[in-house]
């Protein structure tokens, strides 16, 4: 298998020390001993509860095993034509495993943890990493959920939740950008429409652009961009060779968590602010709302907004956040299916060092589990709220960026035909097989999804003050 799965694979022998002192948090605590190391592993239970230690052992043995077999499964034949979680063609194949995943996070949000383990048991006797993609994605959760079960000092928590090397995740970040819209959509996009806000202030900028990118990340956003502007230099006789002398473009790229210093702004330049993917990064709204404060102050020409979408309900509790990215990510992992066989190496290099660790990281780290003052996975209405609130109002997505979309899509679909959809404001639309490409918001919005699911959305915006 893919990335050397035999570094998890578990030979262990366990046992519960009678002269251990018990702490407890919540209710009891149990103690796993393998034959070198201590091992507290906390469990919530009610003090109430009559905790069988000799029982608890063998069921958390039982669970790490059948998690250690799931690991060492090769590749099965499935058919997975029909069973996509989201696809209208599903023939409730893998609704099974979803209801015993919700049943067992309603008993880990409800501290009954004898029932959680037997479930997380018989879950991994019935997942795979390479099986079909609801297989992978509750195999995804049901770690997840596992490490919600362990304390962080915890091995098996930390080898739960391993993290990738920084070479590991910038080798399937790119795979994915590769071989999937999803990236390249938002890239492309947003680029379009900074492009478009320079083009309107041509006779007053100087033919100078200034562009300020809150999260830089791998850089992948910006060559098409220059590229763009390349070729509008060159349109004005100036060879690309020859240099930019009448075209000044200046750049400036931060790493998530550091601040804009030394903002340089030369007089009537067009300024953009790039939030790809930024806002829903930061631990409270405070922070998003000094943000805005902070781009509206610059009053930039164009501020380009791309956020994953989320669940219509204002509620915040454990199992509605659970649900809803469940929902999310079953979409990202069937779609993957349409984008790379399912015996490919690239698709399993995605979904663990990609998507598995974002789904185990958004159970697991929330400081005390509390998950109500977070931005992630909020609709588009939502995000709109919010910068309209701060003082900005929103630009139509214009017919060249939704060709340039269309376009994309097209190259980028494989085995399942690739939707355009006018305004549409149900939960996800209206369904169809593929990926799809909706306008909202009576044209400020695009979204591209995948069958009846969101998946992200780009809009852009201008301070209200300039307008």
């Amino acid at each position: 298998m893919e990335d050397s799965e035999e570094d998890e694979l578990l030979n262990l022998s366990l046992s519960v020390p009678a002269d251990r002192e018990r702490k407890k948090k919540k209710g009891k605590t149990i103690l796993v001993n393998n034959n070198n190391n201590n091992i507290m592993m906390m469990m919530s239970c009610s003090s109430s509860t009559t905790f069988d230690h000799e029982a608890y052992e063998a069921k958390i043995f039982r669970l790490l095993q059948m998690r250690d077999q799931m690991l060492r499964q090769h590749h099965r034949n499935h058919d997975n034509t029909n069973k996509g979680l989201l696809g209208n063609n599903n023939t409730n194949n893998g609704l099974p495993l979803i209801h015993l995943l919700l049943s067992t996070a309603t008993a880990v949000d409800g501290n009954n943890f004898a029932a959680a383990l037997n479930n997380l048991t018989d879950l991994y006797q019935s997942v795979s990493l390479t099986g079909d993609s609801v297989e992978r994605v509750v195999a995804y959760f049901s770690d997840g959920l596992t490490a919600r079960l362990l304390t962080r000092n915890s091995p098996f928590y930390d080898m739960i939740m391993e993290e990738p090397t920084s070479e590991e995740e910038f080798r399937a970040f790119t795979d994915l950008y590769r071989v999937s819209p999803y990236f390249q959509f938002a890239h492309f996009t947003a680029n379009q429409a900074i492009l478009e806000a320079f083009e309107r202030e041509e006779d007053r900028n100087n033919r100078s652009i200034h562009v300020i990118d809150f999260d830089v990340s791998y850089g992948f956003q910006w060559p098409s961009l220059i590229q763009s502007l390349s070729e509008k230099a060159t349109s004005t006789s100036l060879s690309f060779s020859k240099g930019f002398s009448n075209l000044v473009f200046e750049f400036q790229g931060l790493l998530r968590g550091s601040r804009v210093i030394n903002l340089r702004k030369k007089k009537n330049e067009t300024v953009a602010v790039n939030l790809v993917s930024y806002l829903n990064t930061l631990s409270c709204f405070t922070k998003i709302s000094d943000t805005l404060g902070f781009v509206h102050s610059l009053s930039p020409s164009i501020v380009v907004l791309v956020e994953q979408e989320g669940s219509r309900t204002p509620t915040r509790t454990f199992l509605s956040r659970f649900t809803d990215s469940l929902h999310y990510f079953a979409a990202m992992f069937d779609s993957l299916d349409d984008c790379l066989p399912l015996e490919s190496a690239e698709r399993l290099r995605i979904e663990k060092k990609l998507l598995g660790k974002e789904i185990k990281n958004m159970l697991n780290n929330y400081e005390n589990n509390n998950i109500g003052d977070c931005a992630k996975y909020e609709r588009m209405e939502a995000w709109k709220a919010r910068m309209e609130n701060h003082g900005f109002v929103g630009n139509k997505i214009s017919s060249k960026a939704m060709i340039q979309a269309k376009l994309l899509l097209k190259m980028r679909t494989h085995y399942c035909p690739m939707q355009f959809e006018e305004e549409d404001d149900s939960d996800g639309g209206g369904g169809g097989g593929g990926f799809r490409v909706s306008e909202r918001d009576e044209g400020r919005a695009v979204s591209l999804g995948w069958q009846n699911r969101f998946l992200l959305t780009v809009s852009a915006w201008q301070p209200l003050s300039l307008i």
